[in-house]
Formats: C-alpha cells, structure tokens, sequence
C-alpha cells in the first residue's frame, strides 16, 4: 500500500475527512482497517454498508480508535455510517423521499473535537437509478430525481450552509466532462445525462456548496473515484467515473488544504469499485 500520506504542522489544527462506498462494509471490514491506519482521517463516512444495525462491526472500528459512532443500515442494501476519533453532540437521519432506506445520516461534532467543533457533516447515498434514464418507465430513476428534488428542499429550508458543514458521499452523478472517461458516449447512460448533471450542480452551486475535489484538481484534468467491476482490466481501460463528492460550506470552503483519492485502493484485495476520497481542513 502507498503512504505518501500529507501532514500538516502540528501547531495547525485540522479535520481530516474520508468518504468511501464500501460496497459491504463486513466483508471489506480488513480493507478499511488497513486505510485507517494508514490515512488516519479524523472522521470516516462509508455509503452501502449493507448491514442491518445489529450486525455492524461496532467494536472493530472502537478497537482502532473510532468510538464515536453513528449508523443505519439494512441486510444487504443501502446503508450509511460515520465513525469518528471526535465525539459528537448531536446525531440525525433523514428518511429521503418519505423512504427510511438508509441513505442519509449526519452528526455534529460536538466539545472534546477542539476546532472542529460544531461542524455538520452529512452522508448521503443517492440512488443509482437503474439502466434506463427516463422516469416514465423506469420508477429508479425517478426515485433518483426524487431523492435530488428532496436534497435541494431540504437545502432551501434547512440552510445547512449557513453552518461549518462538509457533505460528502457517493451522489451517484459525474457533473463534469472530465468526470467521466468519455463524455459524448455517456451522455445517454446514467450518471451523465443532461438531467442529473445539471440538476446536481443547480443543488451544488444554488445553496453555496463548494466542490473540495473541483477545487484542488480543476478542470480539464480527469478525475475519477470509480470503475466498473465488469472491467477485465480496469487499470488499462481507465473508464472510470467521479461519483464521490466531497462539498464544503462556505464557512469552510477557505479552509480547504489537501486531496487525496486512493485510487490503488481499487486494486486491493476483495476492493470496492469506488476508492476512498479524503480531505483536510485546516481549522
């Protein structure tokens, strides 16, 4: 496993954040200890954990220093968690779409997280929405577009801006050209259409969230924190896709130090098919 792992000075204080979809968070638990000890973020956010409340592995990420912990999750879909070396003071999920399907929880760190406390940080899993792009016929991606529409609501009347705030999570979109590897032949399959681009950027740029990974590593560059399994060889046909975000508030925004997308995470033994996106922030 490469390190080359970045450090601030130790008179800064920082947050360190990491986003990961797991895509099983049992079955990859070794995978994820193995980036903890290696990345050391302060928090960590996993999508698709894919494991009822009961059957979480609580106690291996306390054994490694992740007490603080909040999760919701079913047997074998869906499923969100943020473990954290920081306490908490307050904890929260929203059931999307009138749906408690695990796709939403957030917490705010709370005293005993020094600088970082009272800093909002959501997770979100937005629905994939299926093969066919076209709500009339196809009731996934019309629960997608729906799942959108609820985010942008409760960005309207929730104002999680006007609070420090990271929102991270597998969104299940690639906005930009150079989020996918082929622009012009994705335009059609979803996660690039025209709709959910646009949709997501409106949601992005309309309530004031910045792009963390946009930021640091801008346009025309391509970036991407996925590929397929159906991929004989994902590392030489590099069709990948930017389906993790990371969004910061403006509070926060200026705050941005570094980026680090694992992407020999996707090589690793029994890996997921996104990798793990970790940001710091100097507070």
């Amino acid at each position: 496993m490469s390190l080359g792992l970045y450090r601030l000075p130790k008179a800064v204080m920082q947050l360190a954040v990491t986003t990961w979809n797991i895509n099983s968070v049992r079955l990859r638990f070794p995978i994820v200890r193995d980036l903890l000890l290696a990345e050391e973020p302060d928090v960590l956010c996993l999508q698709e954990t894919k494991t009822p409340d009961d059957r979480f592995p609580a106690a291996d990420f306390a054994a490694i220093g992740y007490g603080h912990q909040a999760y919701i999750g079913n047997k074998g879909y869906n499923g969100v968690a943020i473990l954290s070396k920081l306490p908490f003071a307050a904890r929260d999920a929203m059931a999307m779409c009138g749906r408690a399907d695990a796709r939403h929880i957030s917490v705010t760190l709370g005293e005993g997280a020094g600088a970082a406390s009272g800093v909002d940080i959501h997770n979100f899993y937005v629905p994939a929405g299926g093969d066919e792009p076209d709500p009339a016929i196809n009731d996934k991606f019309a629960h997608k577009l729906a799942f959108l529409a609820d985010m942008d609501r409760w960005a309207r009347d929730g104002r999680p801006t006007a609070r420090p705030a990271v929102l991270v999570g597998d969104l299940n979109i690639a906005p930009y050209e150079s989020d996918v590897w082929s622009h012009k032949q994705l335009l059609d399959v979803v996660s690039h259409t025209p709709v959910e681009t646009e949709t997501l950027e409106k949601l992005r740029a309309g309530h004031g969230w910045t792009d963390a990974i946009r930021t640091l590593r801008p346009e025309p560059e391509k970036v991407y924190t996925w590929w397929s399994y159906r991929a004989q060889d994902w590392q030489a046909s590099d069709r990948g896709r930017r389906l993790d975000h990371v969004w910061l508030s403006p509070g926060l925004a200026g705050k941005l130090q570094s980026l680090r997308i694992w992407r020999e995470a996707r090589s690793w033994e029994r890996p997921s098919d996104h990798v793990p996106v970790t940001v710091r922030l100097s507070l």
